[in-house]
């Protein structure tokens, strides 16, 4: 059991025993060692229901506590104005040191989803259309997610849901057929989609003639619009999948609204009136009931929109993995859509609609603003990629740095650089790419952490043993505090579904590491054995902390 959990689990028995129950407190690590290893405000969040000054409550925990003589607590202390903090024993945090040699990547990880199957949804790029760096950040954001959320031991199947009918669609396939160009062409197919907005949104006969192709392509009424169709849809999935295999990604499912849109339509008018309105030639459901908006379900075309194939999808998801979780991640700029998604899935599919989390996440943006593939303001994945890998690969060649294979290596840096600048941030939020920070081998970034990962193993392939135990040690300081934190870590990552939390401690952890290796020396000294467990205790955390990220641990940098 994880010591924050068990202390947890503990001040609970104590309030039932002073007459208080479902308190909601924290126990929470520290942010400064000085203050001890954990620290609780139960007694400020007791405080008003007992009616007591807080710093006398924290004073009779504090005994309580100490009466219980937790085996992994050496020191109790009250502090301000009734916080209450706590120490580990030195032996603790030695001996997991041998813990984490002998537990190796499985170290961090828990059983807490045991015997639970998820379905995580994520990246979901739509044929006909460009992938983008905006592809990415919801790439990087549903793989670590998929990975912490493997690492409690549940099921978990990845999911692509791609967009391959629809008006954007129709534009580029509209596009095509004006400029004749080459359904089999990625540039050409990214420039008739532009060609074709431009046109639905300034030519009335054009948006016209869009609309006519839209309804042949859902029909597949037209032998030569299938064939374009057919080209195209397969030219943008191959292309894909060369980008998922670099980013680390391997789907088990793959969903399209041309599967799901049938059915979703059918389950809407299925649940018509009971649950939608007909309103204007077109089928709503009435969120403005529930405090909400109302969505189009149906639209005026008699064509599902994206809400009754995403309604289906719910089902046909199930249909496929029997999940009992469902996590969505998109976009935060249809946050509010989901919100009625949910409600109207709440009853169409009662017993499914609880099981659906969408995450949404912010926008990833260069220093010229949002980007629209609408206008062709965007920036390729792939393109992306490349030009961080040539910086690198630069920055490497100027370093003189003597590798084997520096153009495979400078591809793993450049994507770890990508992933950890969009992971190292809150998911919900914008993040500005910048391409100086998010290279550089020192500071909070990516390949600084890879570059540190790789230190610890220079290390130990200059003393050329890597001992598994030690006779004396030497007084545990910060190193090994931050390594017994590692478990708790990722689990408050998995449960907030929030990787920024291991990427900050794995900074941490990288900082501190550097500052150890920079005063103590290693090889040759009188707790040589004890500082090779710690550097290699180090570098297994390391390790296993940037993988459950998504970002690889080359040998060399």
């Amino acid at each position: 059991m994880l010591v924050g959990v068990k202390v947890r689990d503990i001040l609970i028995d104590i309030l039932n025993q002073m007459g208080v129950s479902e308190v909601d407190f924290a126990v929470d690590l520290t942010g400064d060692f000085s203050h001890g290893d954990y620290t609780t405000n139960v007694a400020l969040i007791c405080a008003k229901t007992l009616d007591r000054p807080a710093l006398e409550i924290a004073n009779e925990i504090r005994e309580k506590l100490e009466l219980k003589q937790v085996e992994e607590i050496s020191k109790i202390e009250v502090a301000g104005p009734g916080f209450i903090n706590l120490w580990l024993k030195p032996e603790i945090l030695v001996d997991n040191l041998k813990n984490i040699l002998a537990l190796k990547e499985e170290y961090g990880k828990n059983d807490s989803g045991a015997g639970k199957k998820v379905m995580i949804e994520f990246t979901d790029p739509n044929p006909f259309k460009e992938f983008h760096i905006g592809h990415l950040m919801s790439n990087a954001i549903g793989e670590a997610i998929a990975r912490l959320t493997e690492a409690t031991g549940a099921e978990v199947r990845r999911t692509n849901y791609q967009g391959d009918v629809g008006l954007h669609v129709a534009k580029t396939i509209w596009g095509i057929l004006q400029s004749k160009a080459e359904p089999n062409d990625l540039a050409q197919l990214a420039q008739a989609y532009v060609d074709g907005n431009k046109a639905y949104e300034n030519d009335d006969k054009a948006k016209q003639s869009i609309i006519d192709l839209n309804n042949k392509i859902y029909t597949r009424s037209d032998d030569k619009i299938n064939k374009i169709y057919d080209v195209g849809r397969e030219t943008s999935l191959d292309y894909f999948e060369t980008i998922y295999q670099k980013l680390g990604t391997k789907f088990d499912f793959y969903f399209y609204e041309s599967e799901t849109g049938y059915f979703g339509k059918t389950v809407v008018l299925e649940n018509t009136p009971a649950v939608f309105r007909s309103s204007k030639g077109a089928i709503i459901f009435p969120g403005e009931e529930f405090g909400l908006h109302n969505r189009v379900f149906i639209n005026s075309q008699n064509l599902p929109t994206y809400e009754a194939k995403e309604l289906g999808l719910a089902n046909i998801k199930f249909d496929h993995y029997q999940y009992d979780r469902s996590i969505i991640i998109t976009g935060n700029e249809i946050n509010d859509y989901f919100t009625v998604l949910f409600k109207a899935m709440s009853f169409v599919y009662p017993t499914l609609v609880n099981k659906q989390i969408h995450i949404g996440h912010g926008m990833l943006r260069l220093i010229t603003g949002k980007m629209s593939s609408r206008t062709g303001e965007v920036v390729p994945a792939l393109v992306l990629i490349k030009e961080i890998k040539n910086r690198i690969q630069k920055k490497m060649e100027e370093e003189e740095r003597a590798l084997a294979n520096p153009e495979q290596i400078a591809e793993a840096v450049a994507i770890g650089a990508i992933k950890y600048s969009i992971l190292k941030q809150d998911i919900g939020k914008d993040i500005i790419f910048d391409f100086a920070k998010s290279i550089a081998f020192t500071g909070n970034s990516g390949p600084y952490l890879q570059y540190m990962y790789v230190r610890t193993q220079s290390v130990l392939a200059k003393a050329k043993k890597r001992p598994t135990n030690f006779i004396k040690n030497e007084s545990p300081a910060n190193l090994e505090r931050l390594l017994i934190r590692f478990p708790e870590i990722i689990k408050r990552a998995q449960d907030e579904y929030a990787p920024h939390y291991l990427c900050t401690y794995l900074f941490s952890l990288a900082s501190e590491f550097s500052s150890y290796y920079a005063k103590a020396p290693i090889i040759g000294s009188d707790y040589e054995d004890y500082r090779l467990v710690l550097t290699q205790a180090v570098g297994q955390v390391l390790k296993n902390g940037l993988v459950l990220l998504g970002l690889s641990t080359p040998a060399k940098m």
